[in-house]
This record gives C-alpha cells, sequence and structure tokens, in this order.
C-alpha cells in the first residue's frame, strides 16, 4: 500500500504538470487540441445528470436522466437533455427551450465552478441553489442498478435453498459461489467477533458485505451499466457509516455507555477535568468516520490512478508521436496491473468495512464485570 500512495502521488502531479505542456503544444500546432485531464478524471469520479459513455466521431453519447427540482415558482420535471452540452464564459449550461435558448421560464442552469455541478435557479438577478433536488443523478441510478443486482445475487440462491435440504450436496456454479462468500463472511468474520449475537447481526452485516462488493466490482466495469464509481462518493460511504453509527450506539449496552462517561481510570482524570470521558465520547464519532473515509479514499484513488495511466499516453501523444508510442506499452501494462489489483481491492475494502463494523458493534456489547475491583 506504501508504493500505491507514492504511485497515485505520482500520477496525480503529471495530471498537474504535464497538461500544459501538452495545451501549449496546441497551442503551436492547429491542428492538435490538448486533452483537459482534469475534466476526464473529475468527470468520472463526480455525480453528474447525465451518464457519459463515450465520444465517437466527435458526437458525445449520454444517457440522459430525469431531473426533479423544486424552485421558486414549484415543482419542475424534465430530462437532463435540456440543458446545454456546452458552457458560457462563467462556467454555466442553461435549460434550454425549444429554440435553443435559455428557457426564460425556467432559468436553471447547472454550474461547473460552484458546489460540485449542482442545478441553481435565478431569481431577480441573483442565483441560487434550487430549494429541493430529487433528480436521479449518475450515482442514483448507479445505486438503483446495484441494488438490483444485489437482489438479483442474494434471490437466486435463496431460491436454491428453499428447495433443497441443509444435508443436501453444495450447490454449483454462481450459487455455489455466492454460499462460499456467505459462509466466509459468516464463520470467519461475523461469528468471531459478534459470537452468540452473530445470527442477530448477521443480515445486516452481510448486506453491508455483498452491497460494497457489488458497488465495488460495477465500478471497474468500463461501460454501463457499470462505470459508476458509487463507493467513491463520500455520500454514500457516509450513510453506510452512518447505519454502523446508529445500530452501534443504540444496541449498546449499559456498561458500553458507562465506560464511555465514567471509564475505568484514576478518579483525576474524570474529576474535576471530565478528560477520559471526553477523549471516549469522541472516540464514538471517530470510529464511523473512519470506515467512511477509509472506503471512499481507497476507491476513489483506485480510480483516479486507472484514469491516469491512460491519460498519460495522451500527454505523451500530445508532446510527440515517439514518446506516445513508448509510453503506450507501459501506460497499457500498467493499467492491466491496476485493475487486476482493484479487482482484490473490491473484495479487500468490503471484508475490512464489515470486520470493523462487526467488531465495533461487539465492543457496544460490553458485559457488566462482576469482579470487585480492589481498592
Amino acid at each position: 500500500m506504501k508504493y500505491l500512495r507514492h504511485l497515485f502521488c505520482i500520477m496525480m502531479l503529471a495530471l498537474c504538470t504535464l497538461p500544459a505542456v501538452a495545451q501549449d503544444d496546441s497551442h503551436h500546432d492547429g491542428e492538435k487540441k490538448g486533452i483537459d485531464l482534469q475534466e476526464v478524471l473529475w468527470g468520472h469520479i463526480k455525480d453528474a445528470y447525465s451518464w457519459h459513455i463515450a465520444d465517437i466521431g466527435g458526437k458525445p453519447i449520454v444517457i440522459n436522466l430525469p431531473v426533479i427540482v423544486k424552485t421558486s415558482t414549484g415543482w419542475h420535471f424534465f430530462c437532463s437533455s435540456k440543458f446545454s452540452h456546452h458552457e458560457d464564459e462563467q462556467g454555466r449550461r442553461w435549460a434550454l427551450d425549444e429554440n435553443g435558448q435559455p428557457d426564460t421560464n425556467l432559468n436553471l442552469y447547472v454550474s461547473s465552478v460552484k458546489d460540485d455541478n449542482k442545478i441553481y435557479e435565478v431569481v431577480n438577478g441573483e442565483a441560487k441553489k434550487v430549494t429541493l433536488d430529487f433528480s436521479i443523478t449518475k450515482t442514483v441510478m448507479v445505486l438503483f442498478i446495484d441494488a438490483i443486482i444485489l437482489i438479483l445475487c442474494i434471490l437466486i440462491p435463496a431460491r436454491w435453498c428453499k428447495k433443497h435440504k441443509v444435508d443436501d450436496p453444495a450447490p454449483k456454479g454462481f450459487t455455489g459461489l455466492v454460499h462460499m462468500f456467505v459462509m466466509y463472511i459468516y464463520d470467519d468474520v461475523i461469528k468471531p467477533s459478534l459470537g452468540k449475537e452473530a445470527d442477530k447481526y448477521a443480515p445486516y452485516l452481510l448486506t453491508c458485505f455483498f452491497f460494497i462488493f457489488v458497488a465495488n466490482i460495477m465500478g471497474v466495469v468500463p461501460f454501463p451499466p457499470g462505470g459508476g464509481n458509487l463507493t467513491g462518493n463520500i455520500t454514500f460511504t457516509f450513510l453506510l457509516a452512518l447505519c454502523t453509527f446508529i445500530i452501534t450506539n443504540v444496541t449498546g449496552t449499559k456498561a458500553y455507555w458507562k465506560d464511555i462517561f465514567w471509564p475505568h481510570v484514576p478518579t483525576w482524570l474524570k474529576v474535576p477535568v471530565p478528560l477520559m470521558p471526553f477523549i471516549e465520547f469522541f472516540s464514538i464519532f471517530t470510529k464511523p468516520l473512519a470506515l467512511m473515509i477509509r472506503l471512499f479514499a481507497n476507491m476513489m484513488a483506485g480510480h483516479a490512478i486507472a484514469i491516469s495511466l491512460t491519460c498519460i499516453i495522451f500527454i505523451m501523444f500530445a508532446i510527440n508521436a515517439i514518446a506516445g508510442t513508448a509510453m503506450t506499452a507501459v501506460s497499457v501494462a500498467m493499467s492491466v496491473f491496476m485493475m487486476l489489483l482493484e479487482l482484490l481491492v473490491c473484495f479487500i475494502q468490503a471484508l475490512v468495512f464489515t470486520m470493523l463494523s462487526a467488531v465495533f458493534i461487539s465492543l457496544a456489547h460490553v458485559k457488566e464485570e462482576h469482579a470487585v475491583e480492589k481498592a
């Protein structure tokens, strides 16, 4: 992991420095056009109101998604194709009418400068964010697709289990693969951490594992329905960490809360200055925060590295053909290696999130100590 961090830093440094070289070359030669690598990188990582697939013959292939917003004039429902594909001087893509002009009835635009591609409305010459935004963005669509895939992955083996007895031979194929994952996570991760309470929390923990694993794998697939960086979106990882936070603290025992507000430490560390209770209470929030950041950072970094390795080819060809040709083989080899490594990371990150969630829940179920403490 140490070397991967160094590689990621090098790739990001290349993105920041080499594009200037590419743009300068295009300035001197009118036939060459520099590639906006930051737009390519952040266009894949950031959320959007449409799903850009590829450019064929200079024409973008885009899946337009529904936009559902509430503005000062009420609710509006329309397709994201209504927004212009080109930005004005201020980085705004206006909602257009049938004549291709900014729709004065809506006065809506998507800003690429403010707040990460959010929709704004213009009211009395002043731009402000829309009141409510329930649009089906790329991340939301990927979330729906991954949820459907997860349901199918569970219902198909469940149907087999209903038709067979416990002592029947083990299933084969896809059903056997899912059974293997379920038994591995339950026997080697959940049960050792939670013991007798494993059956109570296994449904939630298994759901976390399979949902994250499916989302990670679909993020590696470079074409729809894959290609969405769901686990690289901090909102998604925040929701998962919030679920673990709620379950951990709502089901915590009295001994768990007692150890937080009145831990077994010398009295001078608790009164008059509640140093240890403050530290213990602060740790309640750092645990889910670690879950959120760990999953988000690792998956986002993996996608960024893979895209950076591919973009190096275009950077080198923008400099000269010899450098581009020489770097193509290296970039392709490293990209294949990173994609294989990313498949391993997809499983590891799902496993780590599930394991840490099980550990946090088990720590909240500590029992009262019956031994009498000596004075």
